[in-house]
């Protein structure tokens, strides 16, 4: 049976879930749209609730990884892929899954902090990075993007199965950073990245493009780092210094 209706309830719950971070906060699911997030997510063990896809476009090996977990996908006319897509390219294939749950790993030794980011592109690619470089875990304060909106999600590739992202206040923050050196990246900062001390257990804070970190950030930074650069730039994108920062802190750790 094809599903054609845009009223169908898993069109709406879907729909809901790709456009509405409070839908998501209430049901407690997200929406992966692609055969990557998709096959990733199934393979990593987490079984969806239910799968739309378009028989004209769906990815094989995305359905197979599907019905692997004892889910059958459910045929949707290209409509209601296309009502249901992000982007200008419907993927053919969308799933709804439970959120990602995760504990904060015991001991912590390698924290990402991340204040005030608010591009979901880039949140999901330093997502990707953290989990690359070896960080234990991603913390957000209130100020930052939502770690599942659907562009966070695409550009995270997968990482948000990979590594624990999680939404915490400035008071448990300061409580978890509690016995970490605790980094802030910041242009103006006072010790070279490459010769601050990386071996104790630590966090590094970065902060969002257009202000950087916020007053909250400061007052647990035990450190400024920062990053030379040439030609006058005044600053890198907060991805590309998650990067650097992440993998010269991992070349130190033995990561």
């Amino acid at each position: 049976m094809l599903i054609t209706s845009l009223h169908n309830d898993r069109v709406k719950l879907a729909r809901a879930l790709q456009t509405q971070a409070k839908a998501r906060r209430r049901e407690g699911r997200i929406a992966l749209e692609g055969a990557r997030l998709v096959r990733d997510a199934c393979l990593r063990g987490c079984r969806p609730d239910f799968v739309l896809y378009d028989p004209a476009a769906a990815d094989a090996t995305a359905l197979a990884a599907v019905r692997a977990l004892g889910v059958e996908p459910l045929a949707a006319s290209a409509q209601v892929l296309r009502y249901l897509s992000d982007t200008q390219q419907p993927q053919g294939i969308i799933g709804v899954f439970s959120l990602p749950a995760f504990d904060l790993p015991t001991p912590l030794t390698r924290l990402l902090l991340l204040d005030a980011v608010r591009d979901p592109g880039n949140l999901g690619t330093i997502l990707r990075t953290a989990a690359a470089a070896g960080a234990q875990a991603v913390i957000l304060s209130p100020d930052c993007a939502d770690a599942h909106n659907p562009k966070a999600l695409r550009a995270g590739m997968g990482a948000h199965f990979r590594i624990p992202v999680l939404e915490r206040s400035w008071a448990e923050i300061a409580v978890i950073c509690d016995g970490l050196k605790v980094y802030l990246a910041d242009a103006r900062g006072d010790v070279r990245y490459d010769q601050a001390d990386w071996s104790p257990p630590w966090a590094v804070i970065i902060g969002g493009e257009a202000r950087g970190a916020g007053a909250h950030a400061a007052r647990i930074a035990q450190a400024r780092v920062f990053i030379p650069m040439a030609a006058e730039t005044e600053s890198l994108n907060a991805a590309a210094a998650a990067a650097i920062l992440l993998f010269e802190a991992a070349r130190h750790s033995g990561r």
